[in-house]
């Protein structure tokens, strides 16, 4: 699906209180519901530089984005209006949005560290096949340190992850997706 069906999707699933994936838990279903409304936020906030978007636009270079997430996914609320804004301005660039549960056959491709993390972005240009996510560089360190010093993920680990985001602003996100499409 195309992002603006994602959007629906994810609008239609918050108003039925449902989610994808077949779960059914309270903590997805609250996932859900408060990643619609950051996906709304980061809309608005998130915005790329005028030379970012001189570079973007000069591009020509078929490239296709497959995008395996979930709604219920906190990363995904701040890369994919992200992901969409590059896809709006790029225009050799097709964004292409698959629910990872659907398609695990695909997915278990591109693990993290042997895990099914998302979003995972997949790049299929003229000469080779990337990929990103699922989170960009520091928000990974900031996960990975929690861990370390933790043993696992928290409330308190999932709230400064959401600090990270608010105070980076995408930045970090915009920056490593360029790299990818093959800005210095």
């Amino acid at each position: 699906m195309n992002y603006s069906e994602y959007k629906e999707l994810h609008k239609r699933l918050v108003d039925e209180n449902r989610t994808t994936g077949g779960h059914t838990e309270p903590a997805y279903l609250e996932y859900t519901q408060l990643n619609w409304q950051r996906i709304k936020r980061w809309e608005k906030q998130a915005k790329l530089t005028d030379q970012e978007i001189d570079w973007l636009k000069e591009q020509k270079a078929p490239t296709r984005w497959v995008v395996l997430t979930e709604p219920w996914c906190g990363d995904a609320a701040p890369s994919l209006p992200l992901m969409a804004k590059i896809a709006e301005i790029h225009p050799g660039l097709e964004l292409e949005i698959l629910l990872r549960d659907e398609n695990l056959d695909l997915m278990n491709q591109f693990l993290t560290g042997g895990a099914q993390s998302i979003p995972k972005l997949i790049q299929y240009s003229r000469d080779a096949i990337s990929s990103w996510g699922p989170r960009p560089t520091g928000a990974s360190k900031l996960i990975d340190d929690y861990k370390i010093q933790h043993g696992k993920l928290d409330a308190t680990a999932r709230e400064q992850l959401q600090q990270w985001y608010n105070e980076n602003k995408g930045r970090q996100i915009i920056s490593e997706l360029l790299v990818l499409l093959g800005r210095k």
